[in-house]
C-alpha cells in the first residue's frame, strides 16, 4: 500500500519568536499551509524558507481558519497545529505508522504537554488530549476561540505529544485571555441566546471558585508547586472573566 501524503497547517500571527521551532519539528510532511493573521513581524519570512502555501487571513474564528488551511491542502491526512507548538519524535513516529497503514479511524487526538512559565505541567488538568489529527473530507471544525473537530467516523488515541508553550509571562497570559474571552463571550451568546440572570449568576460568583477546586485539589495542581497554584488561580479568572464579559452583553448596561 502506498504511503499516504501528509499536510499540516500552522496558524501564525506574529509568531517569529515561536514559528521556526514548529517548522523545524514538521519539515519532514509533504506539505505544510501557513494561515496567516496579517502578522507584522518576520513571522511570513521565517515561514518562506519552509513553505510557498502560505494564505493569508483576517480572524474570523479558529474554526474557520483551521477550515481553511485543511480547504487549501493537497495531503490525504491532516495535522494542525498552533505556530507554539513543537512535534516530538515520538508523535512522529505514531503519525507515519499510521500514513503508512491507516487503521479504522479517521481521526486522531493526541496528547497535548503545555509549558507554564517553562514548566512542563502534568497535573492541573493541563496535560490533555488535543483531536487535531485527520482524514481529509472527513472532518470540519467549528467554535470561535476553543473550535471542535467533528468528524465521520471513529477517533483513535495517540499517546504521544507535542509540546505547546503558549506565552513567555504572565503579561502576555493576560493580553491573551483578555482578548480570547471577548471571543468566547460574543460566541457564547450567538450559540446559546440570553441565558438566566441564576445561570450567569452561578458562572460568576461559584462557578470560578469550584474550577478553582477542581485544577488545584482534584487534578492535583498542588503537585506542580507555586506554578500550579498560580495557574490554577489565573485559569478560574479566565472563567470569571468571559462570564463577565458575557453579562455585560446581556444584562450589565440594562442595568448600569
Amino acid at each position: 500500500m502506498q504511503r499516504a501524503r501528509l499536510s499540516v497547517v500552522i496558524l501564525t500571527k506574529n509568531a517569529q519568536d515561536s514559528v521556526k521551532d514548529c517548522l523545524e519539528s514538521v519539515k519532514w510532511a509533504d506539505e505544510i499551509i501557513i494561515v496567516d493573521g496579517y502578522s507584522t513581524d518576520s513571522t511570513v519570512e521565517i515561514c518562506r524558507k519552509y513553505t510557498d502555501k502560505i494564505v493569508k487571513s483576517e480572524f474570523k474564528g479558529f474554526a474557520n481558519e483551521r477550515n481553511l488551511g485543511t480547504d487549501n491542502s493537497t495531503g490525504d491526512w491532516i495535522l494542525q497545529l498552533d505556530s507554539d507548538e513543537v512535534v516530538t519524535p515520538g508523535l512522529r513516529e505514531a503519525i507515519s505508522r499510521i500514513l503508512e497503514s491507516p487503521g479504522p479511524y479517521t481521526s486522531y487526538k493526541f496528547r497535548r504537554k503545555n509549558y507554564f512559565l517553562g514548566h512542563p505541567m502534568r497535573y492541573g488538568g493541563w496535560y490533555h488530549y488535543s483531536a487535531h489529527f485527520f482524514k481529509k473530507g472527513s472532518a470540519r471544525y467549528e467554535g470561535l476561540v476553543h473550535e471542535r473537530l467533528r468528524s465521520e467516523g471513529g477517533q483513535g488515541t495517540i499517546e504521544a505529544e507535542v509540546e505547546h508553550r503558549p506565552f513567555n509571562s504572565i503579561s502576555e497570559f493576560v493580553s491573551r485571555q483578555n482578548r480570547y474571552t471577548g471571543y468566547e463571550a460574543r460566541d457564547m451568546l450567538a450559540e446559546k441566546g440570553v441565558l438566566s440572570k441564576r445561570a450567569v449568576l452561578g458562572n460568576l460568583y461559584l462557578r470560578p471558585v469550584k474550577l478553582f477546586w477542581k485544577l488545584y485539589i482534584k487534578k492535583q495542581g498542588f503537585r506542580e508547586g507555586k506554578h500550579g497554584f498560580i495557574f490554577s488561580i489565573m485559569y478560574s479568572f479566565v472563567h470569571f472573566l468571559k462570564w463577565a464579559k458575557y453579562w455585560e452583553l446581556t444584562y450589565g448596561k440594562k442595568t448600569a
